[in-house]
């Protein structure tokens, strides 16, 4: 009886074992394909915050013409003209 309910134990620390690295796996290859889907669309040219300028982490090096757009209007802003 005592091996039995060890032979389960061991049973089940391997399939938690499993589901836990199946998980972890699925969650970098998740992560994964976004850094990619990320640095495609940065070397196509593309927006990474759907046109809004104000809150997107790569403003300042932003080349696109409606960030190119805003940054002038800023600095006429800050300038007075």
């Amino acid at each position: 009886m005592k091996e039995l309910l060890h032979r389960v134990h061991t049973r089940r620390r391997v399939i938690v074992r499993m589901l836990r690295n199946a998980s972890l796996a699925l969650l970098g290859a998740a992560g994964g394909a976004v850094v990619v889907k990320r640095r495609k669309l940065l070397r196509e040219g593309k927006c990474l915050n759907r046109g809004l300028c104000r809150d997107c982490g790569v403003f300042e090096q932003c080349g696109l013409p409606r960030a190119l757009s805003i940054k002038s209007v800023f600095a006429r802003i800050h300038h007075g003209e």
